[in-house]
């Protein structure tokens, strides 16, 4: 009986075949080429399949793949029909670029803003995960995804929290079982980034809201009227820029934003304070058949945002932005008041993340918010002796 093959005699094989026992054979060709074969009778007839090149091919693997067909064999299926099979079912299978597209065309008709589309496309895109978008989606491992958020993790802290849960989402859109990109996938892999650099807004400290509201009200201009009114009722930018007249109830002081231009995608009920009503009441002369409350230079259109930007530039503030004085209020709120962080919260229109709380805080604090409000308005007023010269704001 030939002894088995090993690493030197593969090495230095001179053509023809050389048996390994088992039905494994090493064949090498006059020119020197080597190729691994199994050997085998299937359905009465004795069949060759080919295993891999002999140069490419280590001994140990050309034994396993010899080994994984004859359990094959033994288990009555053809080893060459079966991989037949398992080749047209992979090529069958999707690519992860694939499927990452198919969940963007699912989720888009819920999204409000067409930023949403182009975010999710830049980062389920080349831009980052061009290593994987070509891979077979279920044979993608956490290893894999752990090379495209380690390197952004820490360095840009929220664009990689948004690609994982993006790239989870993904994975449940195909059903993969447990899904690579949880969280919990990582383990201790991926860091807290409790203390990493987020893209924070820059933010007035609340100690220096009055001397600053004091000098914008010294600035001329519908934008300085509409940041106002976005620092006292802290509400996003976008918020105040489209409002409308139709939104507000002067009586009731009362602003209701409807839910299309909303983040979350719900009504909003604001109260408005005293000195809220007065800017609306210095704003109404400005009003035109666009029913906007703040319009732009052309009429018919909003504020831009460069617009508030460019007040905070004139005042000598151009590190500040007007999203930023949201924080200030949320500073404010939990440093100087003993309102519950729930009212505080509700103020901002920020969903409620925890189910439990949700569940049992189904109204909005109305009335407790505009005791909040007023109070805030109150810290916000210019106290008299204020080093600052007033000026009448021009109505347009």
């Amino acid at each position: 009986m030939a002894s088995k093959l090993t690493a030197r005699k593969v090495e230095t094989a001179k053509p023809g075949r050389h048996g390994d026992g088992a039905g494994l054979w090493l064949v090498v060709s006059p020119s020197g080429a080597k190729k691994w074969v199994f050997r085998f009778t299937f359905g009465g007839k004795v069949t060759e399949m080919g295993l891999g090149a002999g140069d490419v091919l280590s001994l140990a693997t050309a034994r396993e793949r010899a080994t994984e067909a004859r359990q094959t064999v033994a288990a009555g299926k053809n080893p060459i029909a079966q991989r037949r099979e398992a080749k047209k079912a992979e090529a069958g299978k999707p690519t992860f670029g694939a499927v990452a597209d198919a969940t963007i065309d699912a989720q888009k008709a819920g999204w409000r803003n067409a930023k949403h589309l182009g975010q999710w496309k830049m980062t389920l895109g080349p831009a980052y995960c061009a290593s994987i978008r070509a891979k077979i989606i279920d044979e993608i491992t956490t290893d894999d995804l752990l090379e495209i958020l380690a390197p952004i993790w820490i360095e840009k802290a929220e664009t990689a929290s948004r690609l994982r849960m993006r790239l989870e989402a993904v994975f449940d859109h195909a059903g993969i079982r447990p899904n690579p990109a949880e969280r919990k996938a990582f383990g201790k892999k991926l860091p807290s980034q409790k203390n990493a650099k987020r893209g924070h807004h820059a933010a007035l400290p609340y100690p220096e809201i009055e001397q600053f509201t004091a000098e914008l009200r010294a600035m001329p201009g519908v934008g300085a009227m509409a940041l106002e009114f976005a620092i006292l009722t802290a509400a996003r930018s976008g918020e105040v820029r489209g409002a409308k007249w139709e939104e507000i109830d002067v009586d009731a002081k009362l602003w209701v934003v409807p839910g299309e231009r909303m983040k979350a995608g719900r009504p909003h009920r604001v109260p408005l304070s005293d000195r809220a009503v007065e800017i609306l009441k210095d704003a109404r002369p400005l009003a035109n058949r666009s029913g906007l409350i703040f319009p732009g230079a052309r009429s018919e259109k909003p504020l831009s945002d460069m617009t508030l930007t460019a007040v905070l530039r004139r005042m000598g503030r151009g590190e500040l932005t007007a999203h930023g004085f949201r924080s200030t209020f949320r500073d404010w709120c939990g440093d100087k008041t003993s309102f519950p962080r729930d009212v505080a919260e509700a103020a901002l229109a920020h969903v409620v993340r925890d189910q439990t709380e949700a569940a049992y805080r189904r109204g909005d604090a109305l009335e407790k918010r505009r005791e909040l409000m007023a109070a805030w308005a109150r810290y916000c007023e210019p106290k008299a002796g204020d080093n600052v010269v007033q000026m009448t704001r021009p109505s347009a």
